[in-house]
């Protein structure tokens, strides 16, 4: 897999290529258990695998890329064809680009909860941040984990005040942030993140708790990360988008019928140094669930829409998702 950081993105977004003939699809993803589907549909060659059952041979291409900004200039450029990003992203994107390219969501990576950690002994909710924290997240006011702090912030002070907290927040890689939660002594004393990243701060440093769960913010279990794509390349590539989305599904029933080999699977495609158990863990806990299906994503459209993040008010999940069986069940 080719990794792109911000910095070299302008690279990648240069030498990007037109739009190719059915049988190609280019994905960006970021970092952490959340891509898991994808991950087993790698090493699986599940994308090739259902092209065939189409009679379309399909060559897959995967960035990795950090940030919900980066990935989305990375799909209005044409630099890749499938976005994976936090709903926050999709929802900004699907906003600004209807009537032109209309990004829509293609399916869920599932649920997870997604933690606030921080290491400040001060610190016990988020009424407690002041201006001696540092909170890392993927991207500042884009990300999922920006969004749903916005929303608590919201919740806790009022609307007017959704961005209340956001001077508290800084850029940074789930990796690198959680490397710094994790040794301590750096400005960085708190973490916004996501599977395996957050579990690895509570077991590895001893002064790391959460001070916000996700789905306390958003009422219940919700999909974070999804997958999203611009209509022109479902349009032209019926064929590899019908594969992909099937890819996906076979992927999430792999996972829930065998989390060992899937936790193996995630070690040997992503090479993150995780440990097993720890691994087996996150992805054996009641609260996640692999499924292609948006779940519980609705609620935090509405927020970002009363709040003035996006100018078009979505009628429900629908509105920014493709419609496919397989995520029909969705919310």
């Amino acid at each position: 897999m080719l990794r792109l950081t911000a910095a070299v993105l302008a690279l990648s977004l240069a030498a990007a290529a037109p739009a190719q003939a059915e049988g190609r699809i280019r994905i960006a993803e970021q970092f952490g258990v959340v891509y898991l589907l994808l991950n087993v549909a790698q090493d699986q060659q599940l994308i090739e695998k259902q092209g065939k059952k189409l009679g379309v041979d399909i060559t897959v291409e995967r960035l990795q890329l950090s940030g919900g900004s980066a990935v989305n200039d990375a799909l209005l450029s044409g630099a890749i064809d499938i976005a994976g990003a936090g709903v926050g992203p999709l929802l900004t994107i699907w906003d600004r680009t209807n009537g032109k390219q209309n990004v829509k969501g293609v399916a869920s990576l599932g649920s997870f909860p997604y933690y606030l950690v921080s290491t400040n002994p001060k610190v016990k909710t988020i009424a407690d941040l002041s201006e001696k924290d540092r909170i890392a997240l993927p991207a500042v006011t884009v990300s999922v984990q920006s969004r749903i702090l916005q929303y608590a912030a919201a919740k806790q002070w009022g609307d007017k005040e959704f961005a209340r907290l956001d001077k508290f927040t800084q850029t940074l890689p789930h990796p690198d942030a959680a490397a710094a939660v994790i040794a301590g002594g750096t400005e960085i004393n708190g973490h916004f993140g996501n599977p395996p990243f957050q579990e690895q701060e509570l077991a590895a440093n001893p002064n790391a708790r959460i001070i916000l769960n996700s789905y306390d913010v958003l009422g219940g279990p919700s999909s974070a990360t999804v997958l999203y794509a611009t209509e022109k390349f479902r349009n032209e590539n019926p064929k590899t988008y019908r594969a992909f989305t099937a890819a996906l599904a076979e992927a999430a029933q792999y996972i829930t019928k065998n989390p060992e080999g899937a936790a193996d699977t995630y070690l040997r495609v992503s090479k993150a140094k995780v440990d097993r158990d720890l691994l087996l863990k996150i992805i054996k806990n009641p609260q996640v669930n692999f499924s292609v299906a948006p779940q519980n994503t609705y609620g935090l459209a509405q927020f970002l829409y009363r709040v003035g993040a996006i100018k078009k008010q979505p009628a429900s999940w629908r509105d920014y998702f493709f419609e496919d069986p397989v995520i029909a069940a969705g919310s």
